[in-house]
């Protein structure tokens, strides 16, 4: 879900300014790439719960910098509203879903195993 999402943000940015190139266009394609970045590392570190719940806390506020990106993009008019909406919904969706990650981490972690004995 947040790589579509990014992959549309990318889609979208490609309409910006050229003078936004290394402002809104670049920060708003980092921090959405960067959500699925931070959960590529999350799941990664499922073997330890405070390193996984790291990860997720870095997605979650790389989503909400996406979000805050995007209201910039419609109100200086490189995006239409309705789709800045519909992206916006999509990173509220996101954001929806590691909140509860991270308030409920355990199904996700990797269980130690406990050690044969020789």
């Amino acid at each position: 879900m947040a790589f579509d999402a990014a992959m549309q943000i990318f889609e979208v940015s490609k309409l910006f300014p050229a003078e936004e190139r290394y402002s809104l266009t670049d920060q708003v394609r980092r921090s959405s790439r960067s959500v699925c970045a931070n959960l590529a590392e999350a799941w990664r570190k499922r073997r330890y719960e405070g390193a996984f719940l790291v990860k997720l806390s870095d997605a979650e506020a790389e989503a909400a910098e996406t979000q805050v990106w995007l209201e910039f993009a419609v109100k200086s008019n490189y995006l239409e509203a309705a789709a800045g909406r519909e992206l916006y919904k999509a990173y509220d969706n996101i954001l929806g879903k590691l909140v509860v990650m991270i308030a409920n981490p355990m199904p996700w972690l990797i269980k130690a195993q406990k050690q044969q004995n020789r």
